[in-house]
């Protein structure tokens, strides 16, 4: 069930803008918003593919959803190009009503059909997020029959499992409850793929923007939408470089060369204090930090050890030297501030008790062990810390840095033994990340249904895969809260991660930018109301 959310909005500041082209240092143009943003995590924009954070970003601001939280108040889930909705009494039918007038930016009016062709793709092209939606009951042999559009104006959601209204409604403000322009779509369609090929690096949508380029490790560059059915938004166009280093994002924030900074660490957001041309707004995130252990690998199948592992992180360390305020210490997999968050932190640095837990699982001389990261701030710095915490405790960590695209290739692949890496809720509802963190029904290499975190770290328990299936059949509130209690304190207690962190953005804005809304997850971060 959704809940008030502890949400922030961001109506910040912002100054000058940064050519586009050549990216030199100049004012930037009163009508083009400029975000300094590490964006090298994105693989596709494909809504049916896109499961990273900037991709996402980039999403909400291309594409309007089946249900969506509006820019004007994200605290509260509504029809996007649905006007209405009806369910039925047994709970498994859902008949939703399509805006009158809604036009993609091609021109073409967006249909029930090309609602229903948007979730039948995701379906049948099965990549990543694909299991937001086939834990629906869908699959891609049924899924032309629980998804229809008996007309233009009308479609019709069957789902094959007893799920409470709410959680549906939820998943279909997602990423995959993106709205494709099916005309376009198929225009484009190669060998079937449902126009899959030219949707990776293309947007056809009716949201408050489009994709006029995408340069990978170097720039997004959105145009406003004229007939977006909220107003044409008054940035005619946004440009997102890509800027890994938060010492460079601050020098661009400082100058005015960008408008807005995402990606700053501690020592940079302090730096900026006493700037009366850059503002600074803590933003509360459900973003959390963890490491993902591998349970191929050997030493990792002794709860023990993974135990062990979390009692040779340095928490309060990394939080006040490394974050500097863009972090709070949480180790549960649904995020404080959120209805059913389990706030228990109970592991600290405690290298002796971590050696006795080693010694009890067979390594008292402890193992030898490799680290994935990101080879971007702030990862560098926290792989560090814990590879010198981890020594310990006798744990030789062998740190591998990547590029974040690259590395969330290999985690998907469960190619690594342990992996540091960040998490997102998909939609605003603890079942999005106890499907994620807890559930894992098909622990094969050649699982067929989506692989969630717990696929990707090798881990499955039956136990916690029915207490994920019991708690979101759970009609009372107050028992399924519990339910999401209990199995956020097995999991902290048994699971394959060590989660350190809730992130808090500290996002830096020049001061003469206004409502540049950025909520607690990519889903909500909005430029269209956005003025200079």
């Amino acid at each position: 069930m959704l809940k008030t959310l502890k949400f922030a909005l961001l109506a910040g500041a912002l100054v000058t803008l940064a050519p586009m082209a050549q990216m030199a240092l100049a004012e930037t143009p009163k009508d083009t918003l400029v975000i300094a943003e590490n964006i090298d995590d994105i693989i596709s924009l494909d809504p049916a593919e896109a499961y990273e954070l900037s991709g996402i970003q980039v999403l909400a601001n291309t594409y309007d959803r089946i249900m969506r939280f509006e820019p004007t108040d994200i605290t509260k889930l509504v029809g996007g190009v649905a006007e209405s909705q009806t369910v039925s009494e047994d709970g498994k039918t859902f008949t939703l009503k399509i805006r009158s007038g809604l036009k993609f930016a091609s021109g073409n009016p967006v249909t029930a059909q090309d609602a229903a062709f948007s979730l039948q793709r995701v379906i049948k092209l099965n990549k990543t997020p694909v299991f937001l939606l086939s834990q629906l009951g869908w699959t891609p042999e049924n899924v032309d029959q629980m998804v229809t559009a008996p007309d233009d104006s009308t479609l019709v959601v069957k789902i094959g499992v007893d799920f409470a209204p709410s959680l549906v409604n939820a998943l279909l403000s997602s990423v995959v409850g993106s709205v494709v322009d099916k005309k376009t779509a198929m225009e484009h369609e190669k060998n079937g793929d449902f126009g899959y090929e030219w949707l990776k690096t293309n947007t056809a949508g009716s949201g408050a923007f489009t994709l006029k380029a995408w340069k990978p490790n170097e720039s997004v560059v959105l145009e406003a939408n004229p007939s977006y059915r909220g107003g044409e938004p008054a940035m005619k166009r946004v440009v997102i470089r890509h800027v890994p280093e938060p010492a460079a994002q601050r020098l661009l924030i400082e100058k005015g060369d960008t408008d807005v900074a995402l990606n700053m660490t501690g020592d940079q957001v302090t730096s900026l204090k006493g700037n009366k041309d850059v503002v600074i707004t803590p933003s509360p995130q459900a973003l959390l930090y963890y490491i993902g252990m591998n349970v191929k690998q050997k030493e990792l199948q002794d709860v023990r050890v993974r135990q062990a592992l979390r009692y040779l992180i340095d928490y309060d360390g990394i939080v006040n030297s490394i974050m500097q305020g863009g972090a709070q210490v949480h180790q549960s997999f649904w995020a404080s501030g959120f209805w059913a968050a389990l706030d228990d932190n109970p592991y600290k640095l405690d290298p002796e008790k971590a050696k006795a837990l080693l010694k009890e699982a067979g390594y008292p001389d402890g193992f030898e062990i490799s680290l994935d990261a990101p080879n971007s701030s702030p990862f560098t710095n926290i792989a560090q810390s814990v590879q010198a915490t981890m020594a310990q405790g006798g744990v030789k960590v062998n740190i591998i840095p990547s590029e974040t695209k690259a590395l969330l290739t290999k985690y998907r692949a469960r190619e690594h033994q342990l992996l540091m890496i960040y998490w997102g809720p998909d939609y605003m509802d603890p079942h999005t990340n106890a499907d994620g963190f807890a559930n894992n029904g098909d622990n094969s290499d050649a699982a067929s249904k989506g692989k969630p975190l717990a696929w990707r770290n090798s881990w499955s328990d039956e136990a916690v895969n029915k207490m994920t299936a019991d708690a979101v059949r759970e009609r009372d509130e107050a028992k399924r809260k519990q339910m999401y209690l209990d199995e956020q304190k097995k999991v902290l207690e048994e699971g394959p991660y060590a989660i350190m962190f809730q992130e808090t953005k500290q996002v830096a804005t020049r001061a003469n930018v206004k409502n540049f809304i950025f909520g607690p997850s990519a889903d909500v971060v909005y430029y269209n109301l956005t003025t200079k």
